[in-house]
């Protein structure tokens, strides 16, 4: 339609609608009000479709138009399985319902423009909206299942988020066959009427072939696996060994006694410890891989390295953020090499205090490349042979051991909290099926790097704060009330209490309940929580603290191997070194920085999450081995559907609110609690419970249980005093 005609068209409807005459119509009853004839129909629906995207009139649920009473806002659609959305609207603590007669086609992930709906939210019911317009696709490709009919082919997602498949004309299956897994681009996203179209662009493979469903998770998440040629071939000709030029103006530490510690498995080693008794003092020197070196600003590996964020690390396999020539070769502090760095030098008093530091470019040469479990043995099992192999370096070990407990005890006296929970370690076959599930324990050599990785980065933090000078921060912000709230009641079933003062709590406060639990059988279930309770952490440029490590100054500058934010900082710290921090490059780093941060934040969560759905994916496979068997565990978290229970090795399965026998039981909001109607009987969170394995799904990442008591129930063969203990309360 021509536009002056549409907007003279919008402007009469508009003018109809402010009348005070006006009743609220649908467009039937405009079309007849207006008589518009039917072959004008499509003329009428533009103009009423620019008047919404305008903000200027809404429409009921029943798809009646009227003038706006509220505005027109945009946001990011989530969708869900079940056909409905929610819209994130920046700087709005709640999401916008969108029912799914009100989605309009929108994708997961788009940004789209939506009209409040009449109607204000209450308790317990959100705001609702009706998706307007689609200003930006999230989603341009979808990885999931090839189905294949006679005359053309779908695919059917795994992010069930999406909640419709992509439509395949034959032409562009790709020679894709019944039971691939996927890479299929977006051509056309249809409508309210039509499905959305695409072509596949890659073949992942076949869905029970090895590695398909790990590839198809990083497929998913868009993680860049291979590196571009060009990046590659860059990183072949920067990685030369370090020069007498290379080392000409730095401070030169390598007859400092130096050693690397890290995982037997560990091949980037981005970090070297020096440590010395000066007097009563303590003179420790963190020292970094100079990467920045190697990666210059804006060159192809910077580039590369900011797209990806971050280095990747799944069950099977690592994505890394620079390519192996660099973080195996030249960036890595391999043992008897000299190596470029940067490092932070601390002299710290036996109270903890930093009462000196000196930033510098320096030359290191690693005397050895230690493990934690090597070092557990010399510190803890007091292991001869071990000792004896690195006798030269037990003493300063002894004093690696001394100084990280004077620096945790400062930071548990100010209030730091220090979650000391096992990670999980998932055992594969070489099909990527899983053995084993098993806790991944901190020992006192971890302790003792992560201890001078922190006094690190709180130090360089704390220095360029002061300086005034543009620079990425670690920070982390006070948790939301609500959620404290919740886990105040969860712990209270364990006898423990938090106190909190003005909707705010200390981090002083959580550090005392993990210090309470410490060694108790529900130590790993509320640490965990606890972490659940509290806000992500992220990048900013603005430095506001952090509220975990009740920290006035953070910022992450020991791994710039696997973070971008480090490589970042690493730039700044040595151009201020070199005093060519001039107001033009101040300039630079203030323009450029707030989008690194942002980017990496969202990076690390993508990473994250990636990370996740790989584990889950392994627990489930891991568990579907075991339906049918029984397992003592935790009631981990009590919703409207049902109980989530937490086993010991971190596997977490629902039993649904229909699969409780023997009464109708119903979620109690007040004490997050599962009620029966008639017995009373109640299921609480953290109570220990015996389950069965009932059924796992893959595609959904899901495990279910039943109560033991119950399982028969089901047709699950549990040995018959299983039942019997569990009834008379052995359990």
């Amino acid at each position: 339609m021509d536009k002056k005609l549409l907007e003279k068209r919008k402007k009469i409807i508009y003018e109809l609608m402010c009348s005070e005459f006006y009743v609220p119509m649908k467009i039937k009853e405009l079309a007849a009000f207006l008589d518009v004839s039917r072959s004008e129909r499509r003329e009428l629906e533009e103009a009423l479709e620019g008047l919404l995207e305008d903000g200027k009139i809404e429409v009921s649920k029943r798809g009646k138009y009227a003038k706006s009473r509220g505005k027109v806002i945009s946001g990011t659609f989530t969708g869900n399985a079940r056909g409905f959305g929610f819209v994130t609207v920046e700087g709005q603590e709640q999401d916008v319902f969108i029912p799914e007669s009100c989605v309009n086609g929108a994708m997961h992930g788009d940004v789209v423009q939506i009209a409040l709906l009449p109607g204000k939210p209450g308790a317990g019911r959100r705001q609702e909206g009706k998706v307007v317009k689609v200003l930006e696709h999230g989603t341009t490709r979808v990885v999931g299942y090839f189905q294949k009919n006679k005359n053309f082919g779908f695919v059917v997602p795994d992010d069930m988020k999406l909640g419709q498949d992509v439509f395949i004309p034959l032409e562009y299956a790709n020679g894709a066959v019944e039971g691939h897994k996927v890479v299929a681009e977006i051509t056309d996203y249809g409508d309210e009427r039509r499905k959305p179209e695409g072509k596949v662009v890659e073949i992942i493979g076949h869905v029970n072939d090895p590695g398909t469903d790990i590839m198809s998770i990083v497929k998913g998440y868009d993680l860049p696996v291979e590196f571009p040629e060009k990046v590659l071939r860059q990183a072949q000709n920067v990685g030369k060994p370090v020069s007498e030029a290379d080392m000409a103006g730095r401070m030169d530490v390598r007859e400092w006694r130096m050693v690397t510690i890290d995982g037997e498995d560990a091949k980037d080693l981005d970090d070297a410890i020096t440590l010395e008794k000066e007097g009563e003092n303590y003179r420790l020197g963190v020292h970094i891989a100079d990467v920045t070196n190697y990666v210059q600003e804006r060159s192809a590996l910077d580039v590369e390295a900011l797209k990806r964020g971050t280095s990747v690390y799944l069950v099977d396999r690592v994505i890394p953020m620079l390519p192996h020539i660099l973080s195996n070769g030249i960036c890595s502090l391999n043992a008897g090499e000299d190596r470029l760095a940067l490092s932070c030098i601390m002299l710290i008093d036996p109270k903890g205090e930093v009462i000196d530091h000196k930033i510098a470019e320096t030359v290191v040469r690693v005397d050895a490349r230690m493990t934690y479990t090597s070092v557990r043995k010399i510190l803890k099992d007091r292991d001869e042979a071990e000792m004896e192999t690195y006798r030269e370096f037990v003493p300063m070990f002894e004093r690696m051991e001394e100084l990280a407990a004077i620096l945790r005890r400062k930071r548990r006296k100010r209030g730091s909290i220090d979650f000391d929970f096992p990670e999980t370690k998932i055992i594969l076959d070489k099909n990527g099926r899983p053995l084993e599930i098993k806790p991944y324990e901190r020992n006192v050599a971890t302790r003792i790097i992560e201890d001078f990785m922190l006094i690190a980065n709180e130090t360089v933090a704390q220095d360029f704060f002061w300086q005034e000078i543009p620079f990425v921060y670690r920070t982390h912000d006070t948790p939301d009330p609500e959620k404290i709230r919740k886990l105040s009641l969860f712990i209270h079933n364990f006898g423990h209490t938090l106190r909190v003062g003005q909707d705010e709590i200390h981090p002083k406060e959580l550090q005392k309940l993990l210090e309470k639990i410490e060694d108790t059988p529900e130590e790993p279930l509320i640490s965990r929580l606890t972490l659940r309770s509290m806000k992500q952490a992220k990048y900013t440029v603005d430095c506001t603290g952090h509220f975990g490590l009740a920290a006035k100054y953070y910022c992450h500058f020991t791994s710039p191997i696997r973070r971008y934010p480090d490589l970042q900082i690493h730039r700044i710290i040595k151009e201020t070194l070199r005093g060519k921090m001039t107001d033009k490059r101040i300039e630079h780093y203030s323009q450029i920085l707030p989008e690194v941060a942002a980017s990496s934040s969202e990076r690390e969560r993508r990473a994250e999450e990636a990370e996740r759905e790989t584990d889950k994916l392994k627990k489930v496979e891991y568990m579907e081995e075991r339906i049918g068997q029984t397992f003592e565990g935790t009631i981990s978290s009590v919703t409207s559907w049902g109980m989530y229970v937490e086993l010991p090795n971190t596997v977490e399965g629902l039993i649904h609110v229909t699969n409780l026998r023997g009464d109708y039981y119903h979620y109690d909001e007040a004490s997050y609690e599962m009620v029966g109607e008639t017995t009373g009987k109640r299921y609480k969170l953290g109570q220990t419970v015996r389950v069965t394995v009932a059924d796992t799904d893959k595609m959904m990442r899901t495990i279910d249980f039943v109560l033991a008591e119950d399982a028969q129930d089901f047709g699950l063969d549990v040995p018959a005093e299983d039942v019997g203990r569990y009834r008379d309360g052995s359990f």
